[in-house]
């Protein structure tokens, strides 16, 4: 039976509209859903509302229920809707009317918000950590090869002398600065949604500032109403966070296509990271550099795709925010597989030294030139017009 249900069966073709994929997204919530039911039948026995032998009873439920998750034997259903009936129903269908008190003091809407917070701290962590290794992984391959010296192009056309120490770590540097941008987003998801209630708070006195700490808040976000309007707008902040890395990986991506490629041939990607053709036996693709480049654009246009719903709702709760799972969840894990492949890449790349000299043909060095001729006292704009004679 779900939460909310009247003396009136809901129209079966609406109900299939609007219930859609929810209750499959909601799979991935369950833990963090019944972590915050944990936190929260703590605060209602702390409130007095659940006797200490009520709270310990919904613990162990809700307990179990998390290993139940684990293990893929906890489903949710179509009928359920999302996971918090499914929860609920399971812990009346195990404590009676007991299971029923769970849902005292809170609304659907910060349940939600709340498990999603919880869900977002946890990915985002792991994206942190995939970015970190990315860091020590390409920092190892410039120990390796960074000496090696490779043109550098503008315009794509050859311009001046690069390195592998110079390429490689232009990409150490940026995913440093991605670093900070997961921290912010990490900072600003940092605060307890959990009592906020539909979104006007509740008519009980409770301790929010406890399920807060309990679960590992910073601090109580205090406005019922920017709660919720807070959803969607911290969404399409993870995701901006997340286009950023992928930014840095399409960047490499893009340049890794091109240079390895039998007329560039400055690295090589292992056989085994290289599809074949159906109909021309002699090729080697790298299908997983070009999907890594095109995945940028896909979460690019997941964090577009949160900030359109998002926009023009009237303050409070909308059933429009649903929506929003879906690209979010998406966006997460994207990145971590992309991040994941990635770091795979880098630990089996290799540089060929003598395509990268051979590369390095004479008009590269005219800017050098120029500068010669600058210390030896010529003007500049004489020795760039001298130079450029040559070429």
């Amino acid at each position: 039976m779900k939460l909310w249900q009247k003396n009136y069966k809901l129209n079966e073709q609406v109900e299939d509209f609007i219930v859609g994929d929810d209750y499959i997204l909601d799979q991935k919530l369950v833990r963090y859903d019944c972590t915050a039911s944990i936190a929260h039948a703590k605060m209602l026995g702390r409130i007095g509302i659940l006797e200490t032998e009520e709270v310990q009873k919904l613990v162990k439920v809700l307990d179990e229920l998390i290993e139940l998750d684990k293990a893929g034997k906890f489903k949710i259903s179509k009928e359920q809707e999302d996971v918090h009936t499914a929860i609920e129903e399971y812990l009346t269908k195990k404590l009676g009317d007991l299971g029923k008190k769970i849902h005292t003091a809170r609304s659907r809407n910060d349940q939600v918000l709340t498990a999603l917070r919880l869900y977002y701290r946890e990915e985002l962590t792991d994206c942190k950590k995939l970015v970190q290794d990315f860091v020590a992984v390409m920092k190892k391959f410039v120990r390796k090869y960074g000496r090696t010296r490779l043109p550098g192009y503008t315009h794509s056309r050859k311009a001046m002398p690069s390195s592998i120490s110079m390429w490689g770590n232009s990409f150490v540097n940026s995913m440093q600065d991605n670093l900070k941008a997961i921290d912010f987003a990490l900072g600003l998801i940092d605060q307890s949604p959990l009592g906020t209630g539909a979104g006007y708070g509740v008519p009980l006195v409770i301790d929010r500032a406890y399920t807060a700490e309990l679960l590992g808040f910073r601090k109580v976000q205090r406005n019922p109403i920017y709660a919720q309007n807070s959803r969607g707008k911290f969404e399409s902040t993870i995701l901006h966070a997340l286009t950023q890395i992928m930014f840095d990986l399409n960047k490499m991506a893009s340049d890794l296509v091109i240079f390895t490629m039998p007329e560039f041939g400055y690295f090589e990607l292992p056989r085994e990271f290289c599809t074949g053709s159906s109909i021309m036996p002699q090729k080697q693709n790298p299908d997983v550099l070009e999907l890594l480049r095109a995945n940028y654009h896909v979460v690019v246009s997941h964090e577009f795709q949160v900030k359109n719903i998002i926009g023009n709702l009237m303050s409070g709760y909308n059933r429009d925010l649903q929506l929003t799972k879906e690209p979010m969840m998406r966006g997460l894990e994207i990145t971590k597989k992309s991040l994941s492949v990635t770091n795979l890449i880098l630990e089996s790349l290799k540089v060929n030294k003598e395509n990268c000299n051979k590369a390095l043909t004479k008009d590269i060095y005219a800017t050098e030139e120029v500068y010669e001729l600058v210390r030896q006292g010529v003007p500049f704009r004489e020795a760039y017009k001298t130079i450029s004679q040559k070429y």
